[in-house]
C-alpha cells in the first residue's frame, strides 16, 4: 500500500465514508512539515507529513485542537485521524478555507481569544508534552507559576542551548536567579492557551470567523500568548483594543512579563535559527536581570 492509499484508508476508516484522491495540491505548512489539500470531488481535507517517529508530535497537536474547541467565539480545525506508515507520519484535519483578515474578524479574534482564556485549570501545564515547532515541550504540571516557567519553559531552554551558546546559558542563569522576584505577587489563574500565537497561525474563514490553528496548546498566565502576538506582528490595532477591552492588562506587562514571555520564544528561535536569535535573547535577558 503507498502512503497516498495508506492515507484515504485512515480518512475512509475515520468518517466513515470511502475516500478516494482525485485531486492533490501542496499547501503551505510552515518549516517543519509537507502540507497538502486532498479533495474526492466531495470532500477536501488538510494533511501534514512529517518522518514516522513524528507520530507524537501530531498526536499531541491533534489533542491540543480538540482541547482549543472549547471555545465558541473561535473556529478551530476538527482534527480526524492521525496515523503512520513504514515511511511517513501524518495527520489529517478539517480543511478551513482561509480569507484575508478584516477589521471585524480581527476585533473578533480578539475577543475569541479572551473567552478562550476565560477556560482555566487549576494547575498550570497540561497532561501531555507536546512540541514548539520541532522542539519539545515540556507540561509536566505545576501549581506556582513562576515555577513552571522556571523549570518547563526558561531551565530547558537555556539547557539546551548551553553546548553552543554558553553565553547565552550564563546569562540565562543569571536571569533564573532573579525571577522569582521579577514576578513577585504575580498569581495568574491557568487559562487554556494556544501557546504558539504568532500571525501565521491564525486567520479567517470565508464567513469572517477567526480561526486559529497549529498550536502548543497548555494551561498558563494568559498573558504569554498576547507577548507572543506583540513578537513577530500580524496583529492588527483591532485585535488588542478587543482583547484588552475585554481583560484588561495588569500591571507589570509590557515593563516585565512581555519581555520575560518572548524571551521563551526567542530561546526557542536561537535552538532553530542560530545566533541572532540568541543575541537577541541575552540583550533581553540582561535588560530583565537590571530591573531586578
Amino acid at each position: 500500500m503507498s502512503d497516498w492509499a495508506a492515507i484515504e484508508h485512515a480518512i475512509s476508516a475515520a468518517t466513515g465514508r470511502a475516500f478516494s484522491i482525485d485531486d492533490r495540491r501542496a499547501a503551505l505548512g510552515g518549516d517543519i512539515n509537507e502540507a497538502h489539500i486532498l479533495g474526492d470531488g466531495e470532500r477536501r481535507f488538510f494533511v501534514k507529513t512529517n518522518r514516522p517517529e513524528r507520530r507524537d508530535m501530531f498526536e499531541a497537536e491533534a489533542a491540543g485542537l480538540v482541547e482549543l474547541r472549547q471555545a465558541t467565539l473561535l473556529r478551530v480545525p476538527e482534527p480526524i485521524t492521525v496515523d503512520a506508515t513504514g515511511e511517513l507520519a501524518f495527520i489529517v484535519l478539517e480543511y478551513v478555507p482561509l480569507a484575508r483578515p478584516t477589521r471585524e474578524s480581527m476585533t473578533r479574534l480578539g475577543e475569541g481569544l479572551a473567552e478562550l482564556h476565560g477556560i482555566v485549570a487549576t494547575r498550570h501545564g497540561w497532561d501531555r508534552d507536546n512540541t514548539l515547532g520541532p522542539n519539545p515541550q515540556h507540561n509536566a504540571r505545576h501549581a506556582d507559576w513562576t515555577e513552571f516557567w522556571r523549570e518547563n519553559r526558561l531551565a530547558v531552554m537555556l539547557d539546551a542551548l548551553a553546548p553552543d551558546y554558553p553565553d547565552v546559558a550564563r546569562d540565562g542563569d543569571r536571569l533564573l536567579a532573579v525571577l522569582p522576584d521579577l514576578l513577585s505577587g504575580h498569581k495568574p489563574e491557568a487559562s487554556l492557551l494556544h501557546g504558539d500565537l504568532w500571525g501565521g497561525n491564525a486567520g479567517m474563514d470565508e464567513d469572517g470567523r477567526p480561526v486559529i490553528y497549529d498550536p502548543a496548546v497548555y494551561y498558563g498566565d494568559r498573558e504569554t500568548d498576547l507577548a507572543l502576538t506583540e513578537l513577530f506582528g500580524g496583529f492588527s490595532p483591532d485585535f488588542y483594543e478587543a482583547y484588552w477591552g475585554a481583560w484588561p492588562a495588569a500591571a507589570g506587562y509590557r515593563e516585565i512579563r512581555r519581555p520575560l514571555y518572548q524571551l521563551h520564544h526567542l530561546l526557542n528561535h536561537a535552538r532553530l535559527f542560530g545566533g541572532g536569535y540568541a543575541a537577541q535573547a541575552r540583550r533581553v535577558m540582561n535588560q530583565l536581570i537590571a530591573r531586578a
